[in-house]
């Protein structure tokens, strides 16, 4: 089995800054769209968000890259290409691995910038969309569905929801940031995380120096008990009303 840390939303380089949490719920916005859009921040209810978030620079008619989708039955859909899907494939991602989407916010009290786990996808199903696009992703909107973004386009389906709260048991960051600076469980160790080779990221007291960029960040768990534990912590966690 596999979790894939997988980061989304604004950041200071797509958006201009960090998400905002809003009546004590993380709200992720979705990133500018570069192509393949059928969506706006209007429609979504986050135009005054992303305003705020962009410092002005991106409003409601603005379109976005609406992904990951989650759907009111909760499905969660996500579309993933060139070399961030090329390295999933390599990792062996499939059927029954979770992805664990995170994302930079912004503290609702203190301002503070911090990583935190905003929802989930177990997936069902991975769609190659090179070979034909099904009906019901197109009339989602979903934006690999609408354009393909690369010669790999892959959509993965599966149950996936959002957190409605964000408690401490979802952050990343260790108190104080700074953001990349993460709390890691105790399961995860060097070698354990894709892109995290290098023997000076893996520091005491359980801390983890998290890449500057990336989007997927893959480990490979097998049959361990003690990060199956973990994950089944995180999902309850998001799933909690």
């Amino acid at each position: 089995m596999r979790i894939v840390f997988s980061r989304k939303g604004f950041d200071s380089a797509a958006g201009g800054g960090p998400s905002p949490i809003v009546g004590g719920a993380p709200v992720s916005l979705p990133i500018p769209a570069a192509k393949g859009s059928g969506t706006t921040y209007g429609e979504l209810g986050l135009g005054a968000l992303a305003a705020q978030a962009s410092r002005g620079r991106i409003g409601s008619n603005d379109r976005c890259h609406h992904d990951p989708m989650f759907l009111e039955n909760g499905v969660c859909l996500f579309g993933q290409c060139g070399a961030a899907q090329t390295h999933l494939a390599n990792r062996g991602v499939g059927v029954s691995d979770v992805f664990l989407f995170f994302g930079l916010f912004r503290d609702e009290r203190t301002g503070e910038p911090h990583h935190r786990i905003f929802g989930y996808l177990q997936i069902a199903k991975i769609i190659d969309l090179t070979g034909g696009v099904p009906e019901d992703l197109i009339a989602h909107r979903h934006p690999h569905a609408l354009a393909l973004h690369g010669t790999n386009d892959t959509v993965y389906r599966g149950e996936g929801r959002q957190a409605h709260h964000a408690g401490d048991d979802l952050r990343l960051t260790v108190p104080g940031g700074p953001p990349s600076l993460w709390r890691r469980p105790e399961w995860l160790r060097r070698g354990g995380l894709s892109y995290h080779d290098r023997a000076d990221r893996w520091l005491g007291e359980h801390r983890l120096q998290s890449v500057a960029r990336g989007q997927e960040f893959v480990a490979d768990i097998g049959r361990r008990q003690a990060p199956r534990e973990w994950l089944a912590r995180m999902i309850a966690s998001i799933d909690r009303s």
